[in-house]
């Protein structure tokens, strides 16, 4: 299991993990369905799992998936993986920080109930956009054709 880490919200720092093995298995699905389906000539970059994304002064959080502008690194999307115990940080607190900050896209991995939550900024401010089921698909507009099955991201395999 990955050691705990630090995040930094609004100048409060918070211990998160140790993070469990669905939680990884979640990870690293949603990680190898981005990259698979970033097209090579994309403006948006995939970073590594947790990679510390600054958003504002005195508030460095660490997401679980993260894609951003290579030209100025500005965040466009961000997924957070809930872990049974550990929901109010990343339900609360980062969805906050990513409306406030005006983040494009953000996914709520959520496998308590098998859903994701789409959320988007828009003209109106943050909105959630969709509660995906496992009988429905995630896509997203900067990726390439294709889309991941709910279910299948929380297959047991």
């Amino acid at each position: 299991m990955p050691d705990p880490y630090e995040e930094l919200i609004d100048g409060e720092t918070f211990i998160r993990g140790p993070l469990n093995a669905p939680h990884e298995l979640l990870c690293a699905r949603l990680h190898s369905w981005v990259a698979s389906h970033l097209p090579a000539n994309s403006v948006l970059k995939l970073l590594p799992r947790r990679t510390t994304v600054t958003l504002r002064p005195g508030t460095d959080i660490c997401p679980d998936l993260a894609l951003v502008r290579r030209d100025n690194h500005e965040l466009y999307l961000a997924a957070e993986v809930l872990q049974p115990g550990d929901h109010h940080p990343d339900t609360v607190l980062k969805k906050q920080v990513y409306a406030d900050c005006r983040a494009p896209r953000l996914w709520i991995v959520d496998s308590r109930y098998q859903n994701v939550e789409i959320y988007a900024t828009g003209t109106a401010g943050f909105r959630l956009e969709w509660i995906l089921a496992s009988h429905e698909s995630l896509t997203d507009a900067a990726l390439s054709a294709g889309s991941y099955r709910v279910a299948d991201i929380f297959a047991r395999r």
